[in-house]
């Protein structure tokens, strides 16, 4: 084990394009918030503040995602994973940051009068029978407190996770101490999947992204949330792989674990076809004018470029290029597919969000890619703290050995 590299340091380039993004992520802001933000149009500040919602929404979910990855794998005996189980790990430990960012958006936005999420309107609350019949469950008390639990929990269970897992560096453990170390992994990582499947598979999606539009609701939008965010995190952790891996890092993990970390990719792209599928299809057979007027100007006004090019590059890419095994084996080929996919499936947490905003009229500019830019400098930057803390191999884990011989 002393003979390969275990503990990561950050490489300059590293550091200069995390601060380079970060700089023009805050130049974008300012500016955003000056032509925009400070507006007296409330179409301009809903559109600047809805722009930072759904970027500060999406990271949060696939950063999220990395802990849910080792969890359901922790709870499968999925011991395949253990020798790059530091970067989802370091991925999680992003949460803190852009929970941090989201929850104090999200609450901000609700108690302001900006008036995004049209139920914070008491006035058209009492006029509108729907917003009036929800109102208790759909008010901005309920709403904060629900953002601040999901994302409290998610904190403390994620980081409960990486402490039971910090003992894998410390010393040689027998049987008794192996299993108790298995155990208690499992038990936590079961309350993480309960929560998380509360949560982000359920009801926070409803509050956060749904109720922007207050007569419009479907049972499967969490699930199609989840989908999309899972995709997301599948293919930055899959990126953050393969960059240590050109770094001469992780010479533990090879060709193996990528081709089952490109399955990963190419099989929850079709989940997530699937979910879009059978969302709009049930939408469309029916033909109900309330049920309808959520895609009416996705797939036939504005948005349309955008809703198709996110459908192109979320299905048809991945299943024409990903679903050989050679293709799954090639860094190149999944590292294009995976930058791939976190494009397409930011853009469809834009079209989803900045769709409800404003529905007439596209928005998809220079702020958008600008605050896109300083999200990606903070994941850069924190990601790559959260990996020099640690070894990068757990070199006393008891599924060590069989993610060593692991074949596919």
């Amino acid at each position: 084990m002393a003979s390969i590299k275990t503990q990561f340091e950050i490489p300059a380039k590293m550091k200069t394009w995390s601060y380079g993004l970060m700089a023009v992520g805050i130049v974008a802001f300012l500016i955003g918030l000056f032509t925009k933000g400070m507006s007296a149009d409330v179409y301009d500040r809903q559109v600047f503040w809805g722009t930072i919602m759904y970027n500060a929404i999406f990271f949060l979910l696939i950063t999220n995602v990395a802990m849910f990855f080792i969890c359901a794998l922790t709870i499968g005996m999925g011991g395949w994973q253990t020798a790059l189980r530091r970067v989802p790990e370091a991925i999680s430990a992003t949460v803190p940051v852009f929970g941090t960012i989201a929850g104090v958006l999200l609450i901000g936005i609700v108690i302001s009068n900006l008036h995004i999420y049209q139920w914070t309107d008491m006035e058209k609350v009492k006029e509108d029978m729907i917003s009036s019949r929800i109102h208790g469950f759909l008010n901005p008390w309920f709403f904060s407190l629900w953002t601040i639990a999901t994302i409290g929990l998610w904190i403390m269970l994620g980081a409960r996770m990486r402490k039971l897992s910090a003992e894998a560096d410390v010393e040689n453990m027998g049987l008794e101490k192996g299993q108790s170390f298995i155990w208690r992994n499992t038990v936590t990582a079961s309350m993480f999947i309960a929560w998380f499947g509360l949560t982000a598979g359920c009801v926070t999606p409803w509050f956060w992204q749904m109720s922007l539009n207050i007569h419009w609701g479907s049972t499967m939008y969490s699930w199609y949330t989840f989908a999309s965010s899972f995709v997301g995190g599948l293919a930055l952790i899959t990126l953050f792989f393969i960059y240590l891996k050109n770094k001469g890092y992780l010479e533990l993990a090879n060709q193996e674990h990528l081709h089952d970390l490109g399955k990963f990719l190419f099989a929850f792209s079709i989940f997530w076809t699937y979910i879009w599928f059978a969302q709009y299809m049930l939408i469309w057979y029916a033909n109900i004018p309330e049920e309808t007027i959520y895609f009416k100007h996705r797939v036939q006004g504005e948005y349309k470029g955008v809703f198709f090019l996110n459908l192109v590059i979320n299905f048809v890419c991945p299943i024409l290029i990903l679903m050989s095994r050679p293709a799954k084996r090639n860094y190149t080929l999944v590292t294009f597919m995976a930058v791939l996919l976190l494009f397409g499936h930011w853009l469809d947490f834009y079209q989803m969000i900045m769709g409800s905003i404003s529905p007439i009229k596209i928005t998809l500019g220079w702020l958008d890619f600008g605050i896109l830019a300083f999200f990606v400098g903070i994941l850069i930057f924190c990601v790559g703290r959260a990996l020099t803390k640690r070894p990068l191999v757990p070199k006393y884990h008891p599924f060590l050995k069989e993610s060593i011989i692991h074949h596919t």
